[in-house]
């Protein structure tokens, strides 16, 4: 393995084919730009799609390198610590898709937290895995699903020595960090597979202070999202392993299963170069990220009626640390809600969010940030803090969430993949205690599934989903998304 960090080796490959000036008799059709229409063509640009090239040998194989994709793969595992890192094109979706199939069979148990993306669930239906759900924590304030303690993952290991795996979402798309360490510790002396949701900490490795990325606490594998923090295109993300727990070959296959045969050179090419960069940036860049983000949330929590949680809630459960570029302001407090707040960024100040939930905004400061546009986020939230009260009353849900005891968790009688595949119908909710759910019911705030796939509705769930959905609760996942009926296993 050589030093050679500055290199970019696949790039490098890509552009001495376009200077040999090749006549290309390979796909893609609009060969090297000029077939495209100059609708898209121009926009692109000849140099650009000079590069979008295919499998030919002086390029590699994704799927079985062994030139200058091996060498860009390599240098990646090189600077994360792995023992091997995997491109991905697919987004951290197939990543995850591929961590779980790696893990996980037709059958098999594995243990996931119940807030999971719907890529690991996905990725559990792909499988044909049996999970076995942990609670998170919940930070009512907030309305925002935390960390699962190590205290919730000791118990479901202890419950279920059968499982091949557990799944930690660490960080949360909020930012917030468990104890990481412990957590693989525990799932080791158990002797199980630690996989880390890692899609929101490609850049944990490079930042003082920020939580430990997911292969220095000693993960087994990880998926993480190089488009979502640092430089590479959408789409990109990475798969980062160690040998021993994981069959690094059956992993390859299942990369192989589920990214195309023909992925696009240009995105691999962004990986490469995302990497590079950290490589020779990388500390300065997010610790100018993360000054920037401290200096924001600092001025946020000066403006009356907003709110921006950091530090102060470490030590929660589920909160072992916090990475501080995820900017998450609670609008609650001036009566509106998030989608609101949302909405007139967007028109009034030219501003876009991450994302809104019913009580928050969340704001990503990466390397791409500067001083510039975090005072026009700061003079932006200030205005609209001063000239938009919304009608909200949060009271009602606050209410619903304080005086509702949380149902107890539904029993898992079918693998999600069994539910999702069989035959299933559309039963009113009110008289659908008793049969088998084919979707997953989500309730925003705090975004945790009250139903999956395979699991058995009780009484008190239709109860407790009836009281959210009188409070003005937002519904996530069903098809019918009033929830007057359910889709069930016939």
């Amino acid at each position: 393995m050589h030093s050679r960090q500055t290199d970019t080796p696949l790039l490098k490959a890509m552009q001495k084919y376009v200077n040999d000036r090749v006549m290309p008799f390979h796909t893609p059709g609009h060969k090297m730009g000029k077939g495209m229409h100059p609708v898209l063509g121009t926009v692109l640009g000849r140099d650009t799609l000079a590069l979008d090239l295919a499998l030919m040998e002086e390029m590699d194989d994704l799927h079985e390198p062994h030139g200058c994709i091996k060498e860009a793969q390599d240098l990646a595992a090189q600077l994360y610590g792995a023992d091997h890192s995997f491109f991905v094109v697919n987004g951290t979706t197939g990543g995850i898709y591929a961590m779980i199939l790696a893990v996980a069979g037709p059958g098999d148990t594995i243990i996931v937290p119940r807030n999971a993306h719907r890529s690991i669930i996905g990725g559990i239906i792909l499988s044909g895995a049996i999970p076995v759900f942990m609670q998170p924590e919940v930070d009512h304030e907030l309305g925002l699903a935390m960390g699962v303690t190590p205290e919730t993952v000791a118990a479901a290991v202890r419950l279920h020595p059968e499982a091949k795996g557990v799944l930690v979402i660490n960080p949360t798309y909020y930012g917030v960090a468990t104890d990481l360490k412990r957590i693989v510790d525990i799932v080791h002396q158990a002797g199980m597979v630690v996989m880390v949701d890692e899609a929101h900490g490609p850049h944990l490795k490079f930042g003082k202070g920020l939580p430990v990325q997911a292969l220095d606490a000693g993960a087994d594998i990880c998926a993480q999202s190089t488009h979502k923090i640092i430089g590479a295109m959408t789409q990109c993300s990475m798969v980062h392993c160690r040998e021993g727990r994981i069959r690094v070959p059956h992993l390859k296959s299942m990369m192989q299963l589920v990214q195309s045969t023909s992925p696009n050179y240009i995105l691999l090419a962004s990986l490469d170069v995302a990497r590079m960069q950290m490589a020779t940036q990388g500390y300065e860049l997010i610790d100018r990220a993360v000054h920037l983000a401290e200096w924001t949330r600092q001025e946020i929590n000066t403006i009356p009626g907003l709110y921006c949680f950091g530090a102060e809630k470490i030590g929660n459960p589920g909160v072992y640390s916090i990475d501080p570029t995820k900017v998450t302001v609670t609008v609650k407090g001036i009566g509106l809600k998030g989608a609101e707040a949302e909405r007139i960024l967007r028109h009034k100040y030219n501003i876009q969010v991450e994302l809104s939930d019913m009580y928050n905004i969340l704001f990503l400061i990466t390397l791409g940030d500067h001083e510039e546009e975090a005072r026009a986020l700061v003079k932006a939230l200030s205005d609209m803090a001063a000239h938009y009260s919304g009608q909200s009353n949060f009271a009602v849900m606050d209410d619903v969430y304080s005086s509702t005891s949380y149902p107890e968790p539904p029993e898992g009688v079918l693998s999600p993949r069994e539910a999702l595949f069989g035959n299933t119908c559309m039963v009113p909710f009110s008289e659908s205690a008793g049969f088998i759910c084919a979707e997953i019911v989500t309730f925003y705030p705090p975004g945790i599934p009250l139903l999956c796939p395979g699991e058995r509705i009780t009484q008190e769930i239709i109860d407790y989903c009836t009281q959210l959905q009188a409070a003005g609760l937002h519904i996530s996942g069903p098809e019918d998304y009033t929830l007057k009926t359910i889709k069930v296993v016939d």
